[in-house]
């Protein structure tokens, strides 16, 4: 039989108050969850057993393995040593295949990625030039330097991408870093039609990304910001000469446009 917990309700009228009764697994993953997102639990260290937590707690065992089934789900418990149950941090790589199916499920457009790319974009430009370290600068000049080197499509395409993460993390916002790596989706399923249809395309676009890294280079934000601006809006004009519509739902990329993405 499945324990349940009574959880109060917000105040209503009269002196006594309307209670919801919530299975006791949930009431307990909550209570997890609470206990890692205020600190008591820090990143790193381990969760009690399940036994000490279902005497704690006052509930079966069961109802303890299945409240961690749902914190795992969450991605703030990792299983490590064996059996034993850590306390996570996820990172961007963890938490944007989430971000991504609710994206797809929404029929998310390229209307609206590119809308968000828009305003993203540059303000990670702008962050990155007063921010980015000598390693993140570095980082951008190697991949300047593949693109230039790259003969085949996929390759610049793989590398466009990647240019585009690499000055979102060079922002040190990890807000702005979470919130823009859906963008990602934007530019995996689409640059290589418009490469393809467009051979200056690809040319156009590492012109854009040197004009990019010069400026973030003098740590010029207004310049980087400006640069990356006009490499958005030149990305929705190929976008419409390669016959493709703004307003058509985004689709899942390919297994091997993920792995990239995600790492």
């Amino acid at each position: 039989m499945e324990e349940k917990l009574a959880i109060e309700a917000p105040a209503s009228t009269g002196v006594f108050q309307r209670l919801s009764v919530e299975p006791a697994y949930k009431a307990v993953s909550i209570a997890i969850e609470r206990a890692i997102l205020d600190g008591s639990l820090p990143p790193g260290s381990a969760l009690p057993t399940e036994q000490e937590l279902a005497e704690r707690f006052g509930v079966h065992r069961s109802t303890v393995r299945e409240a961690i089934r749902q914190v795992e789900q969450e991605g703030l418990l990792q299983r490590r040593e064996g059996r034993r149950l850590f306390v996570y941090l996820p990172g961007v790589q963890d938490l944007a295949p989430r971000a991504t199916r609710l994206l797809l499920l929404q029929q998310t457009t390229f209307q609206e990625l590119w809308e968000l790319a828009m305003s993203l974009e540059p303000l990670a430009a702008r962050l990155a030039a007063l921010r980015a370290e000598p390693q993140d600068l570095q980082q951008l000049k190697d991949n300047l330097a593949a693109g230039d080197k790259a003969r085949d499509l996929p390759a610049q395409v793989r590398l466009d991408v990647e240019f585009h993460a690499l000055v979102g993390r060079a922002s040190h916002n990890r807000a702005l870093m979470l919130a823009r790596e859906p963008v990602g989706l934007l530019y995996s399923p689409t640059l290589l039609r418009i490469f393809s249809h467009l051979p200056q395309a690809e040319t156009r676009n590492r012109a854009a990304h040197h004009r990019i890294v010069d400026a973030l280079m003098r740590r010029d934000a207004d310049a980087s910001a400006e640069w990356t601006h006009k490499h958005m809006v030149d990305f929705q004009r190929g976008f419409a000469m390669a016959g493709l519509d703004m307003a058509t739902p985004i689709a899942a990329p390919p297994p091997a446009a993920r792995h990239q993405q995600e790492t």
